[in-house]
């Protein structure tokens, strides 16, 4: 009897044991989040703001999240390729988008255009409106202008003599700011797309594309170097990091008016309980003070909002962008 009860005692205690195995198993498919390191795609090339803001919040999120926050560089079509990489992404958390105010324009632009492969409205939940970034305009230093005005002057005078301005990408910001200039001013320039605003800005301190714009931190550093000049920002109110420069609507171009933003998005879906972790790690990284002294030294300011906050941001750029792209008939490639 004694031999039975062992045994039974064995049996059980095995069938237990592998009871056990799945459980690990189990945890991770409900488990805690996050249980693998997270993917934030940033959709320009490595060297632009976009990326090195990126970069600067995957670093403070990694120490709070427990999982390594790895940038991934998805660059084309004025930065829809990798937007529509996190569209479709499983909802769980694990993929988000760190995308600019040209995620607005480039959206529109598709959906017009009957190609559009996601909604930024419909397809992505907003998580963090990450930070302000005003658009800063910048001529080539072998333009004669020292502002906007002087260098419409200068385009007028050219007339279609090879001038050329640049962008991020057809669809993006920049070429609806350049289309928009166009229009109001009653000038010819030929645009340019680039894959990202590095590549703009080498071609532009080149000397080989006149006139282009990107988001402030960008060219910061060519400017005070003298290698670019500043003709305007896009933003309401003049920088802090170059007060010297005026503003679009101070120079008759209110038109050209916009905020520039960063933010994170993940894919539509995602649980309210994982949006809401993440927002409470990037509002802690906005508000770190080595994350703050490097922004600004860019002319960037750190927000951290919530995410009702960066749904109305979109919302209102959409509802501001899409008569512009209509008219001007602004085609992505």
């Amino acid at each position: 009897m004694a031999t039975i009860t062992r045994r039974r005692a064995a049996l059980f205690g095995a069938a237990l044991a592998g009871a056990a195995l799945p459980l690990p198993r189990l945890a991770r498919a409900q488990g805690t989040y996050p249980d693998r390191p997270i993917r934030v795609v940033v959709p320009f090339p490595a060297g632009g703001t976009t990326d090195m803001l990126a970069r600067l919040f995957a670093q403070r999120m990694t120490e709070g999240m427990g999982q390594a926050v790895v940038v991934e560089n998805r660059g084309g079509a004025g930065g829809s390729l990798g937007a529509d990489v996190v569209a479709k992404a499983a909802p769980d958390g694990h993929t988000l988008l760190f995308h600019n105010l040209t995620f607005s324009s480039t959206t529109v632009a598709l959906q017009l255009a009957n190609r559009a492969p996601h909604d930024i409205e419909r397809d992505f939940a907003p998580v963090s409106l990450a930070a302000n970034v005003p658009m800063l305009l910048v001529a080539s230093a072998t333009v004669p202008a020292k502002d906007l005005r002087e260098f419409v002057a200068f385009a007028r005078a050219s007339g279609q003599a090879g001038l050329f301005y640049g962008s991020t990408g057809p669809g993006s910001i920049m070429n609806l700011a350049g289309e928009v200039l166009k229009r109001d001013a009653g000038i010819t320039m030929e645009h340019v797309p680039f894959r990202g605003a590095a590549p703009l800005v080498q071609e532009m301190v080149a000397g080989r594309i006149q006139f282009g714009g990107d988001q402030l931190s960008t060219a910061l550093g060519h400017v005070r170097a003298g290698s670019l000049k500043p003709m305007a920002t896009l933003a309401a109110q003049r920088s802090a990091a170059l007060p010297e420069v005026p503003t679009v609507r101070e120079q008759g171009f209110p038109n050209m008016e916009l905020r520039g933003w960063n933010g994170f998005f993940a894919p539509a879906r995602t649980p309210d309980a994982v949006i809401a972790r993440l927002h409470r790690e990037i509002a802690a990284a906005a508000a770190h003070p080595e994350v703050r002294r490097r922004m600004a030294e860019v002319g960037a300011e750190p927000v951290g909002s919530s995410p009702a906050e960066l749904r109305e941001a979109v919302g209102q750029q959409v509802a501001q962008v899409r008569p512009l792209v209509a008219e001007l008939r602004l085609q992505v490639e």
